[in-house]
């Protein structure tokens, strides 16, 4: 049926992709981009202002042609994909067992992540490395660098946040953009869908099926764009800000990437205590995926070669890989939290923002729920700190500072976040034991 089969053939392109080293030509191209930017911008100075204006324009046009092409698909990618994970595979009594275990799973690592990544910005203090004249290049503001915040939301307030964060109309809430009111409602479809008959949920599933092929698809196509597309976007933002902002930032980027680290540490441990795997077996398996990953800057793009990856070269169920991979590429945005946590420490410590217990919590809140609301396109988590920034009194037009070098980060997180999708993928298959070992368990690593 169309369960069975949608997930293989828009895998072929991406698996091409990944053959081509598509991981090698983003890391040359990132190369590139910078160094183009540097002469074209203030730095280098080998052109006029305006015409690096025009250069610029015209060189970020590919790059915005593919951010433009992922976030074309992403809501109805998505939406199938939800309601498939939960509705495709039946009514039987498993589905809700493995549904509750990927969402404890999932809210309980992206919390983590978010406390891990604060933790590490407290300790490291990155915002205390920057000087505060890059500061008034970035905002383009001499002399405002440092604006009256508007006072932290108080503790009482925060549940009328979060409540604000859910759905009220299904009809508008799939053209409203919000990614945790559009999951949410598609995951009350998805169960209602589970308590019909199968003859009467079938033409449902079978069209979101052809939905979610045609729009992987379209995401080959966009994918073939992504060297250039890496390539004209940095070039364009360090002919901005030039070379002295993006060194001033690195002690922002050095806190990230350590960060990520401790998180994918976090993971490791999990499959080798939790699924009982060899790590060295899970990362052959899982390298060309967390590398695909890395050079596209979408989970969404990759989910199915994240699907080959579990169930081929990790031996996971198909029925807890569909679930939790279409899941996970949705609400399993661990890295993309911690980079928010990470991120609104650092401009608070530039600006001099005390954002207080309660704005920690705050922070802890929002990075959790917007991460797992955020779609998995490229630089998502840009447009989520702004939000982030304003509810805790810092600048919104601080992300100017870390926009820079936001497109390296956002290639890092989302690589950590698709290795969470692929380490949730092997935990829940352990704890579920939904089927007996196979006789070559030991050559899959499953013992």
């Amino acid at each position: 049926m169309g369960e069975s089969t949608s997930p293989g053939p828009p895998a072929r392109p991406l698996e091409t992709l990944s053959r081509q080293r598509l991981w090698l030509q983003v890391l040359v191209a990132i190369a590139l981009g910078v160094g183009f930017g540097v002469l074209l911008g203030p730095t280098g100075g080998v052109v006029s202002p305006d015409t690096a204006v025009l250069v610029g324009n015209w060189v970020s046009l590919p790059g915005k042609l593919f951010l433009l092409s992922i976030q074309f698909v992403v809501v109805p990618l998505i939406v199938a994909s939800v309601i498939r994970g939960i509705a495709g595979e039946g009514s039987g009594g498993g589905m809700g067992a493995i549904g509750a275990r990927t969402v404890v799973f999932f809210v309980g690592t992206t919390l983590a992540a978010v406390v891990i990544g604060l933790a590490v910005a407290l300790l490291i203090q990155p915002g205390h490395y920057i000087d505060r004249v890059l500061v008034d290049v970035a905002l383009g503001q001499p002399g405002t660098a440092t604006p009256a915040p508007s006072a932290p939301p108080k503790a009482a307030e925060i549940p009328d946040l979060i409540v604000g964060l859910f759905p009220r109309d299904p009809l508008t809430t799939f053209v409203s953009g919000n990614m945790l009111q559009i999951v949410v409602a598609a995951a009350v479809i998805g169960v209602a869908l589970v308590m019909m008959p199968p003859e009467q949920r079938r033409p449902v599933t079978d069209l979101l099926a052809s939905i979610q092929a045609a729009c992987m698809v379209i995401v080959g196509w966009a994918l073939r764009l992504t060297p250039i597309a890496v390539f004209g976007l940095l070039a364009h933002i360090a002919s901005r800000v030039g070379v002295s902002v993006l060194i001033g930032t690195g002690m922002y980027v050095v806190t990230v990437i350590a960060g990520l680290a401790a998180l994918a540490g976090t993971y490791l441990l999990l499959v080798r205590f939790l699924a009982r795997r060899p790590v060295i077996h899970f990362l052959r398996a899982a390298r060309e995926t967390i590398l695909l990953a890395f050079s596209t800057s979408s989970s969404a793009a990759v989910m199915p070669v994240t699907l080959a990856a579990v169930e081929d070269g990790l031996g996971v169920d198909s029925r807890v890989s569909r679930f939790v991979v279409p899941l996970g590429t949705t609400i399993n945005m661990a890295g993309t939290a911690l980079y928010q946590g990470v991120a609104t420490l650092f401009l608070a410590q530039v600006f001099g923002v005390d954002i207080g217990i309660a704005g920690l919590l705050l922070v802890v809140v929002m990075a959790t729920g917007a991460a797992i609301g955020s779609p998995g396109t490229p630089g998502i988590g840009i447009v989520i700190l702004a939000t982030i920034l304003a509810s805790v009194g810092i600048p919104p037009a601080g992300v100017a500072i870390v926009l820079g070098v936001d497109r390296l980060l956002d290639m890092c997180r989302t690589a950590v976040n698709v290795t969470g999708d692929l380490v949730a993928c092997v935990t829940i298959d352990r704890a579920m034991e939904v089927r007996e070992p196979p006789a070559e368990s030991s050559a899959t690593g499953r013992r």
